[in-house]
């Protein structure tokens, strides 16, 4: 009978052993976008090492006709499943009305929660190259519209609509309108919400604080991107973004995830900065 106990034992502790324990350790999450090169050469391999950094979900940003990295929606969350991330956002910026339903439904197939806006669609969205500036072609009205549209189909699906900003919507247009108040003032919460970008926000001039006090709960997913002294984009912890004073108002933004992004990483590489941001949300006290 000891034989038999030892022997069942040792089962157990082989079983334990080969779990993604590491996974039970890990908090917050990662926009893809950050290591889209790696992605690209090995998404697999790739995705193993976001685990590896302490991440515990993430945000994709490369589905292409049908498939998230390469990889029936099916399978992504499967062998997300097997290396301990949870598919939480994705951005999906070639949606269209005819497209829409095919694509929500990959989305709803891959496990995800939030169909993810990540620039004006449809062609509305410009860009200056040079002098580096974003922008939309048509009125904040039709953007509305398309987001109120595409957020009512998310909704039948079981999913959540978020737009996700950079800096021109925090500012005046044109018109004399800042288009993300329009947005904010002109859907409905129960199809239309928003991905915060903090670091975009700030670059506008805008305070975030501000808004999650001026529009409570409309703010479910943050980026979380540090700005350097020359304003560029910096790992976490590394800029002069006061993460801490906008963690203070979360439940007031009503944010329930946020992922690590940095667009650009200069010198380093992205997966290394990665793990330095990892090491910067756990000081400034995220979880």
């Amino acid at each position: 009978m000891v034989h038999k106990n030892r022997i069942i034992l040792l089962i157990i502790a082989i079983v334990l052993s080969a779990a993604p324990s590491y996974a039970q350790d890990n908090f917050g999450g990662l926009a893809l976008y950050t290591v889209r090169d790696d992605m690209g050469e090995d998404a697999k391999a790739t995705l193993q090492k976001v685990a590896d950094a302490g991440y515990a979900y993430i945000e994709a940003a490369g589905y292409d006709h049908g498939k998230f990295y390469d990889m029936e929606p099916q399978a992504f969350k499967t062998y997300l499943d097997r290396v301990g991330l949870r598919p939480v956002s994705t951005h999906m910026g070639g949606v269209t009305m005819e497209n829409a339903d095919q694509q929500i439904a990959d989305a709803k197939a891959a496990g995800f929660t939030y169909f993810t806006i990540p620039v004006p669609p449809m062609g509305m969205f410009t860009f200056d190259r040079e002098s580096m500036t974003m922008g939309m072609d048509g009125s904040v009205e039709d953007l509305a519209t398309i987001l109120t549209t595409l957020g009512k189909k998310c909704e039948e699906a079981g999913l959540k609509l978020l737009y996700h900003n950079h800096d021109f919507e925090y500012k005046e247009n044109e018109d004399g309108v800042v288009p993300i108040d329009y947005l904010l003032e002109n859907t409905d919460p129960d199809y239309v919400n928003f991905q915060m970008d903090l670091y975009w926000v700030t670059r506008a001039g805008a305070d975030p604080v501000a808004y999650f006090e001026k529009y409570p709960g409309r703010f479910k997913l943050w980026h979380v991107k540090d700005m350097d002294k020359e304003g560029k984009f910096a790992p976490v912890g590394e800029g002069n973004i006061d993460f801490s004073r906008i963690l203070k108002k979360k439940k007031a933004s009503g944010m329930e995830n946020y992922f690590v992004e940095q667009d650009m990483t200069w010198d380093k590489k992205p997966l290394e900065v990665i793990k330095i941001s990892h090491k910067g949300l756990k000081k400034i006290g995220f979880q």
